[in-house]
């Protein structure tokens, strides 16, 4: 079974719509609670807050994704915006890197935090004073 990868980006805007069909979802709640009403406006609020904060989302990763580094799938030949040293294609989903000391390796998210980099940097200069 081989592993399914998915874009940053699209998994960031994949939240967003989600936290959408939530807020959508706990106003209905409100709805149905419509004779306590007290009950009513917090569920509104609380869905309203939702609805706010993936707009807040939207425009993060909007932003995010102007400043992306933009390449051709070596794939599917489509251009594809990458986050990170390791990001997948948002068409086809093939793993990609940026980084020349990672092609080959195993697609790994941990290749992109800052531990890993200090733990690389670490033991190339403990190589070199050897």
């Amino acid at each position: 079974m081989a592993l399914n990868y998915s874009s940053k980006i699209n998994k960031i805007r994949t939240f967003a719509l989600s936290l959408v069909f939530i807020g959508f979802g706990v106003m209905y709640l409100g709805i149905l609670t419509k004779k306590i009403e007290w009950l009513m406006a917090i569920f509104f609020i609380l869905g309203l807050l939702c609805i706010v904060f993936s707009t807040v989302v939207y425009f993060w990763i909007g932003m995010l994704s102007t400043r992306a580094r933009q390449i051709i799938c070596p794939t599917c030949n489509k251009p594809t915006k990458i986050l990170g040293r390791v990001d997948a294609c948002m068409h086809c989903k093939q793993p990609l890197t940026i980084d020349k000391n990672l092609e080959g390796k195993e697609f790994d998210e941990k290749y992109n935090s800052k531990e890993y980099r200090k733990q690389i940097k670490n033991q190339h200069q403990t190589n070199d004073s050897k």
